[in-house]
């Protein structure tokens, strides 16, 4: 299974490397106020999924931090010692 894992990653590995290599061209991308930026497609390509990949790390963040306080809490309140309870009474028929 461990070979058939690496066997994927390098044909993605493949694909990605001569997709780089093949969009070398110079982009023009142009924002407001007639800001503008060249770079090489690739560049701006792995640019944006890098922002994109933040920007979805940053909004899973809160979820993930909120997770934590509460396993924190529940392992808090697991490990505390338990009151022993008095039993029921039978019920009166």
């Amino acid at each position: 299974m461990t070979a058939l894992t690496w066997a994927i990653r390098l044909i993605i590995f493949s694909f990605l490397l001569v997709f780089a290599i093949r969009n070398t061209e110079p982009t023009t991308l142009r924002f407001v106020l007639d800001y503008a930026w060249e770079a090489p497609l690739v560049i701006v390509l792995l640019a944006f999924f890098a922002a994109g990949a933040l920007l979805g790390v940053l909004s899973v963040l809160g979820v993930i931090f909120r997770q934590r306080r509460e396993i924190s809490r529940l392992k808090r309140e697991a490990a505390r010692p338990q009151l022993p309870t008095a039993p029921e009474p039978p019920p009166l028929a």
